[in-house]
Formats: structure tokens, sequence, C-alpha cells
């Protein structure tokens, strides 16, 4: 709920905080955000659009695709560090504490898996699509789902969260490094070349290529410092339609013909064997 992260927020024209007056942000400067009665709220600078955020048939499609299970290791995995991070800035004393941020959210699955495995903490979903929040402002009771452009200013105060997750999306580390507290971990999911590997060829995916986690780490390391990481690779067994929604809900849907990728996916054994293949890395602030 939109309460339960209400401390943490900032007004994205003046960065002062916002506070919650009925279904209406508002900060001391007299600036205001409504919520939409889906349940989110727009934290969007006045000349920012959503037209680069995913669409309606995308987000469809990555909800129905991760209701189904398929990425479930993922999940597991990410709650996993998740936990061991929020235990070892513990053992610092009283810990970073705030708000579990993920930036770049989507429907909400992976946070409200996470806040699942953490009890208690409140969860913002931040991501540019309308129709994504939509869904995850429904995720998980302590979720609040706001949208905003993750290469502008965050719509959070400073050091508000004491961990950030970035899942498959776009990441800012200045803004990442602001926003966390002291202590503070970003985790941070990406795929390895391996990804999806069996699909990229045969229906011309976009492909990952293999010096994609340095360059993640050269972006990073003037913000963040490295603090793990492991590699998750499992095999899906996925039918057609499977296969249709996977390349429905990733960055190939704005680059795929439906009627050749209809034939191509008649070409395909089903249920067809697929590699799913990701780093899961800590950055510490």
């Amino acid at each position: 709920m939109l309460q339960d992260i209400e401390p943490y927020l900032a007004c994205p024209h003046c960065a002062r905080p916002l506070t919650l007056d009925g279904r209406t942000l508002r900060c001391p400067d007299g600036h205001s955000h409504d919520l939409a009665k889906q349940g989110y709220v727009s934290l969007l600078a006045g000349d920012a659009h959503t037209g680069t955020g995913d669409t309606a048939d995308m987000v469809a499609a990555r909800g129905d695709f991760l209701a189904a299970g398929h990425y479930r290791p993922i999940a597991d995995a990410l709650a996993v560090a998740a936990v061991a991070a929020v235990a070892e800035a513990s053992d610092g004393g009283d810990g970073p504490g705030g708000l579990v941020a993920d930036l770049g959210a989507g429907t909400g699955h992976y946070l409200a898996h996470v806040l699942d495995a953490l009890p208690g903490r409140p969860g913002a979903a931040l991501d540019i699509s309308k129709y994504a929040l939509r869904r995850a402002a429904r995720a998980h009771p302590r979720i609040g789902a706001v949208v905003c452009d993750a290469w502008r200013p965050l719509p959070l105060l400073d050091a508000s969260a004491g961990l950030v997750l970035n899942v498959f999306a776009p990441r800012n580390g200045p803004e990442i490094r602001r926003v966390l507290r002291p202590g503070g971990t970003l985790l941070l999911v990406s795929p390895t070349s391996r990804h999806l590997r069996e699909l990229v060829d045969t229906l011309g995916l976009l492909s990952v290529d293999e010096e994609k986690q340095r360059r993640i780490d050269e972006k990073l390391g003037p913000y963040l410092t490295p603090a793990g990481r492991r590699e998750v690779e499992f095999t899906m067994r996925l039918s057609a339609e499977d296969v249709r929604t996977v390349v429905g809900m990733g960055p190939s849907a704005w680059h795929t013909d439906p009627d050749r990728l209809a034939e191509q996916l008649a070409a395909l054994p089903d249920p067809v064997g697929v590699t799913a293949s990701v780093t899961v890395a800590a950055y510490r602030r």
C-alpha cells in the first residue's frame, strides 16, 4: 500500500518529502500528485513521458510467464540474497533498515517474493510503465507502486532504502547510491550470454554479449562496491505458447514480426528445453 512507503517518497519537482492526504500526495511547496484508481501514483517530472515503458501486451505476457513459475529459481535466489544482505548489515549494529526499492519492478513479482522473505519491510515498485504498476500495486500488501523514470532523479529521499533490487532493468548508479543508506545493498539480476540461448539464433532474439557483467561493474564502480555474486542456471521445459510469451515479454518484443514468429514456433519441438542463466550480484554502499 502507498501508506507503507509514504515516509520515503520525495517530490519529483522539488525533492522535498511527500505526505499522503486522502488520495493525494502533497509536498511543502504545494506540488500534488493524485493516486490513480488502480492504486499507483505517478511521480514523473512534468516533461517526462511513459512512451518507453512496457506495453499492456508485454506486461500481460510477463505476468503469465512469471505466474507459471518458469523463473521461480531466480526469484528464490534473489530472496536468499536479500535475506543475507539484511542479516549482514544488521551485524554492524542497527543495520540500514529502510525501504526495499525495486527499480524497474515491472509487475512487482520479484519484489513481492523478497518481501515475503523480509517480514515487515515496506517495498516500493518503481517503473515507467503504468500497465506494469497496475499489477505491482496488487502484488503484495506492503508494496506501493510509483511511476518514475529510472534515468532521472528517483522520487525517493536520500538514504531511504536499505535494499535496492534491479532485475533485468535499467540501472542508474548515481541515483542508486543516493537513495541507499550507508551499508545498504543493491541486488542486481542480469542475464548471462547463455540466457535463452536455444531461442536466440532460432528466433532471432536479441543476444547478450559475454562482456555484459564487466560493463555493469565498470558503470557501477564509481558509486558502489562489489559484494559477491552467484550464477543461477537451469533448464526450462517450454511449450510453444510459453516461448511466444517469453519473446513477447522482453526487449525482443519490439523487434519481432508476429507472423514470422508463428512460423518459427511451428518448427520448434514442443516442449523445448531452454536455458535460463543469470547473475545475481550484490553491490554495497
